[in-house]
């Protein structure tokens, strides 16, 4: 180690006055004791530690950090306290804008230690209380066409900050790209004392573009620089994000009139949800119904197209709400057509379908191409522009426009609209083309290791929302697009990496919002996310994190992984996906029975059952998943059930990889089903990836965010479900090619029209039954734990491939009117006919549900209840559900 290296930064600036270093940036052989510490300062840098020009003493503290510092930052318990005197530490501000560093001297004066200093702490106290009010970004007074613009940035460590405007605007309606030419108009910006810089313009600065220039002295190279930067609170954008536009998301010229009129579906809780994932650009992209220029666009789900057609019928069903993966500004798709390259589709059907060439024509292309999934954040705020109409429409407040006729079409179905956030990291930091937060206050936004440089555990460049302006950033974030976009809730990247006070700042700012005063309800809004602990920030070392088992109170949802891979087998990470197999896919592990049992039960801690394992009473939070446990939701809505997602294999290809190469057609669209079942049947949300119910298939692509369309076939129209286009992306499948070739090549594997129809409709039917049927959404943990049972589990009834739920309404306050006052779900994993006696029911009178006894399956028609004995026959491979119904 370097003991004086000014490109590291060991020590952090936590209060005005305190500051820590961790003893194993010490120098062999020296004790902190050996060394006097001093605050080394360079107001316009080029810092040398050798030097004791402009240093500040600090004072070596005894013992450990305080408590309440410690209590935020667990992680540096052990780092050493180091005091700044009251005269310097009233200098903070001012020191902040120059480069500092902690530098030890021996008793000789020698610097044995030098290191520059991590500051977001300190940052947060000198201004956060005062900047966490403001309006970030550009905010808009006054009446009609004399609204003025203020542009407000926080920028505390700059020497001085202007605003870049352009002349010119587009005209409306264009369709070619454009950009602003000439030198820009040079605005100062004014410093306030909590470290924002602001200006107000004129009225006639709407649409026009703009850019921040920032002096910065940057932290560890010490290099004076001026620094061209958007903002980070942008809400609109010119074409590929080059310059900022000033629009008023309140202008009537980007509201249309579509979306205005489009009624805003009710409230409904959370559990009363059934998602749907879906991506903007595979929606339509291969839609032949939709107008050409509207292909892969927002304006496609106001178009009468296959897929609208689709969710119109998926939605008559009781699908409630469309998860849209990425629709912020991203980095990783060409917002101009005319800088992408493709391959043609015709040239690829023309090979093999078991070839590799496919996947590598398309990654040749891939950081040209039209696709990603997007989880590649640039601005925040602003919506991305590559799903625009053509080139001219990505500008400012045409591409607004457009993002809102999406809205509005999915509101005319009635159907909800979730928006996937990325909070967790950014594509670049630093000085680096698609680095802004980095650009406007260095060092602050990201999460810093102890050596100063970014944390990359989520796959980039990970943000610290735990910073109060970080934070800010993502509360205001949700706002802006419930407020002026109308969406209905939110799905969380990575959510383990945020902490559960960043969950509960964005729930208390969307509760805030009334339709009085702001016309949106904003406590409507479900909050759901990835609640995976892992990385720097796993098992709590940072602070209390939003993942699973943490969230209890809040509302907010997260991905129900137990049940996932009770339902596929193995688990998503292994290394030969044919290995695992779980209940839907020819298993026969009572561990999964009981973890796909408290799945089922809306994943809760509390639920009790008897172990299908053990034949012991257990409860939910008792059932061992690795070593998690199994239940780990204080309510329902704390559990999203789902057997696939955009992430993995789809459940088809799953399917195909695990079930033997001899399994007829039927047999596997009736597995499909089954596995779907016990998602749409389940106590917690409902969550369907997009293509589930039509045998979709990604060619077993495992990973395919940049896999081309080619690979992101979906198929409303039943003419492809995507399988056999060739061998996947070798970095993330080469390893499994072999086993997959043989798959690709068997034409016996590719569904007709027909086996796709013959999916589809078995799976609206599961959405009547959970629209229908409202016992299966009871919506609190006391009514599931008092009504739900799996009464053959562990006897001599039960078995690894059965399940048998019983809510027993009797027992409970079901929510709204209720035709039955019990629901029977029986799922049959087996292939053959099998009879269950279920105790306590003999003597009832239980039927099979009308939405079966009239629906599209005919084997589930056959189920059977013999009252006497008290006994279920249902057919093989099949969901049933009976119900009993209500005394009149």
């Amino acid at each position: 180690m370097d003991h004086l290296d000014l490109l590291r930064a060991r020590a952090h600036w936590l209060t005005r006055e305190l500051l820590a270093i961790p003893a194993a940036a010490l120098p062999p052989g020296l004790a902190a004791q050996d060394l006097t510490f001093t605050l080394a300062v360079a107001p316009d840098g080029g810092l040398d530690p050798r030097s004791p020009a402009g240093e500040c003493g600090l004072e070596l503290g005894e013992g450990s950090l305080p408590p309440e510092v410690t209590g935020r930052r667990p992680h540096l318990a052990a780092y050493l306290a180091l005091r700044l005197g009251a005269t310097d530490a009233g200098r903070a501000e001012e020191l902040l804008t120059g480069q500092v560093a902690v530098v030890g001297r021996d008793g000789s004066g020698q610097a044995r230690l030098a290191t520059s200093v991590q500051v977001p702490g300190v940052l947060d106290e000198l201004y956060a209380a005062s900047v966490l009010t403001r309006d970030l970004g550009v905010s808009w007074r006054g009446e009609g066409g004399e609204r003025r613009p203020t542009v407000q940035v926080w920028a505390p460590t700059a020497r001085d900050v202007q605003l870049l405007l352009w002349e010119g605007r587009p005209e409306p309606g264009r369709e070619r790209a454009w950009s602003p030419v000439g030198e820009p108009m040079r605005v100062p910006m004014g410093r306030e004392p909590d470290g924002t810089w602001t200006v107000t313009g004129r009225a006639s600065w709407a649409d026009r573009c703009y850019l921040l220039e920032l002096d910065h002295v940057l932290p560890r190279t010490g290099e004076r620089k001026r620094v061209r930067s958007t903002d980070p609170w942008s809400v609109g954008l010119s074409l590929d994000s080059r310059h900022s536009v000033l629009v008023d998301l309140a202008d009537p010229a980007h509201a249309p009139r579509r979306w205005v009129d489009a009624p805003v579906p009710p409230p409904i809780r959370a559990v009363d949800q059934s998602v749907y994932e879906l991506h903007v650009r595979d929606f339509s992209r291969d839609d032949p119904e939709v107008p050409e220029a509207e292909r892969g666009s927002y304006l496609a789900f106001g178009a009468d197209g296959l897929g609208t057609r689709h969710l119109r019928r998926l939605a008559q069903a009781g699908l409630t709400s469309v998860h849209l993966l990425p629709t912020y500004d991203l980095t990783s798709v060409p917002e101009d057509p005319a800088q992408r390259a493709h391959e043609p589709v015709d040239a690829l059907a023309a090979l093999p379908p078991d070839s590799a060439e496919q996947q590598r024509r398309v990654r040749s292309h891939a950081l040209r191409d039209a696709f990603n999934w997007g989880y590649d954040p640039w601005h925040f705020l602003a919506p991305e522009g590559s799903y625009t109409s053509s080139p001219g429409q990505a500008h400012g407040g045409a591409r607004v426009a457009e993002f809102r006729t999406m809205v509005a079409g999915l509101h005319e179905l009635g159907l909800r609209v979730v928006l996937d956030q990325v909070y967790n990291h950014t594509t670049d930091s630093g000085l680096h083309r698609a680095s802004v937060l980095d650009r406007v206050v260095p060092g602050y936004y990201h999460r810093l290791d102890a050596e100063g440089l970014v944390e990359t555990s989520t796959c980039c460049q990970n943000v610290a929302t735990e910073h109060a302006v970080a934070g800010k950033l993502m509360v205001d974030g949700c706002v802006l697009w419930v407020r002026h976009y109308r969406v209905d809730g939110f799905r969380f990247d990575l959510m383990g990496h945020h902490t559960r006070a960043n969950l509960e700042a964005v729930r208390a700012a969307l509760d805030a919002l009334t339709v009085e005063e702001h016309g949106v309800d904003g406590s409507a809004v479900h909050l759901y996310g990835e609640g995976w602990d892992f990385g720097e920030v796993a098992h709590g070392a940072r602070f209390r994190q939003a993942r699973q088992g943490e969230l209890d109170g809040t509302g907010v949802g997260t991905f129900n992984d137990r049940l996932r891979d009770a339902v596929r087998g193995g688990s998503v990470h292994d290394a030969d996906p044919s290995s695992g197999l779980g209940f839907a896919t020819g298993g026969r592990d009572p561990r999964h029975t009981d973890l796909l049992q408290v799945g089922l039960a809306g994943g809760l801690r509390g639920i009790t059952l008897r172990s299908q394992e053990t034949g012991e009473p257990v409860r939910g939070e008792q059932v061992p998943y690795g070593g998690s446990p199994g239940g780990y939701a204080s309510s329902p809505e704390e559990s999203v059930s789902y057997v696939d997602a955009h992430d993995n294999e789809t459940l088809w290809d799953t399917l195909l990889l695990k079930l033997p190469p001899t399994t007829g057609m039927a047999e596997r669209v009736r597995r499909n089903t089954l596995a779907l079942a016990t998602v749409t049947l389940s106590q917690g949300v409902s969550f369907w990836h997009a293509g589930a119910e039509l045998l979709r298939s990604k060619s077993l692509d495992r990973n395919s965010y940049a896999s081309g369309d080619w690979f992101n076939h979906y198929d409303p129209g039943l003419r492809d479900n995507g399988f056999a286009r060739g061998l996947p992306s070798e970095p993330d499948n080469g390893a499994r090619w072999d086993l997959m070739r043989p798959l690709l090549a068997d034409p016996a594997l590719v569904p007709t029209p027909e086996d796709m129809a013959r999916a589809r409709d078995c799976a609206l039917d599961l959405l009547r039954l959970r629209a229908r049927h409202p016992l299966l959404r009871l919506g609190r943990a006391e009514a599931i734990e008092q009504a739900v049972s799996f009464p053959v589990s562990g006897t001599d009834q039960g078995g690894a491939d059965r399940v048998v739920m019983l809510v027993d309404g009797r027992r409970c306050t079901t929510p709204g009117r209720s035709r039955e006052d019990g629901v029977l779900v029986v799922l049959n994993a087996a292939a053959d006919t099998v009879g269950i006696t279920v105790p306590g029911l003999a003597g009832e009178h239980w039927e099979l549900s009308p939405v079966q006894r009239d629906g599209a399956d005919e084997q589930v028609k056959a189920t059977r209840w013999r009252a006497g004995q008290g006994e279920v026959v249902a057919p093989g491979l099949t969901a049933a559900v009976l119900v009993r119904p209500a005394a009149r």
